[in-house]
């Protein structure tokens, strides 16, 4: 390992360390050079700024937890997979309370790249429930709906447990969540207003994974946005 990288390496995981430990998740770069022995310099040439370093923190921390979710195997049921997923997302959350609220902080102008790939993720089991007629929204909305429902039980449950100590709340609001965006079972007899938008968004995704739909790319590009419409539109009054 060159002293580049061991240099940068100990700033992230002292830096990892203190947030940990601190009451409320904050740390100072100062605090940081000291335990890290390092000078300022060295840090901001690795980081750039203390926002750049808590990014880098937050990157770190999550590393573990999405290299679970890149090596897992997609079942058959990507339903199932979405559950988990919500599942798995607080339990990492109630886990590392102060990096989870660090990685959600309005302070952070600058979303971290483990934000952006787990959001990746839930859309592709999003995509792959609409390409089997089970979402009834398109897939880029219901992946918005779920992700800000999910941040934000995580975020009650680690920020206020006093408050939120009911062990069954995730699950509720998991499961409240995912019925407003999944198809209703169809031997409970499922309304006729919502075929036509889950047929939408099938159809979306289905053109977006297919090789060659022979659309040009700007009638690709309108036939999403019109499927999008219809899916998003829900029932009628």
């Amino acid at each position: 390992m060159s002293t580049t990288t061991s240099t940068r390496t100990r700033i992230l995981q002292v830096a990892a360390e203190l947030v940990g430990d601190s009451p409320d998740g904050d740390i100072s770069t100062r605090a940081v050079c000291e335990a890290a022995q390092v000078g300022a310099p060295a840090l901001y040439r690795h980081f750039g700024d203390k926002e750049g370093l808590l990014s880098a923190v937050v990157d770190h921390g999550f590393e573990q937890y999405l290299a679970t979710k890149r090596e897992r195997d997609e079942s058959a049921d990507p339903v199932e997979d979405l559950r988990r997923g919500w599942d798995s997302h607080v339990e990492f959350a109630v886990r590392n309370p102060n990096l989870y609220r660090l990685m959600n902080s309005p302070a952070m102008r600058t979303p971290p790249a483990a934000a952006l790939e787990s959001h990746r993720i839930l859309t592709r089991d999003l995509e792959r429930a609409a390409a089997q007629g089970r979402i009834r929204v398109a897939p880029e909305l219901a992946a918005q709906m779920v992700m800000s429902a999910n941040v934000g039980v995580a975020l009650m449950l680690v920020a206020r447990p006093a408050t939120f100590d009911d062990p069954g709340l995730s699950r509720r609001v998991r499961d409240a969540v995912h019925a407003s965006i999944l198809t209703p079972d169809t031997a409970a007899g499922a309304p006729e207003e919502a075929e036509v938008p889950s047929a939408a968004a099938r159809l979306s995704a289905l053109l977006r994974e297919a090789q060659g739909s022979g659309l040009s790319t700007a009638e690709a590009a309108l036939m999403k946005e019109w499927l999008g419409r219809v899916a998003n539109a829900g029932p009628r009054d």
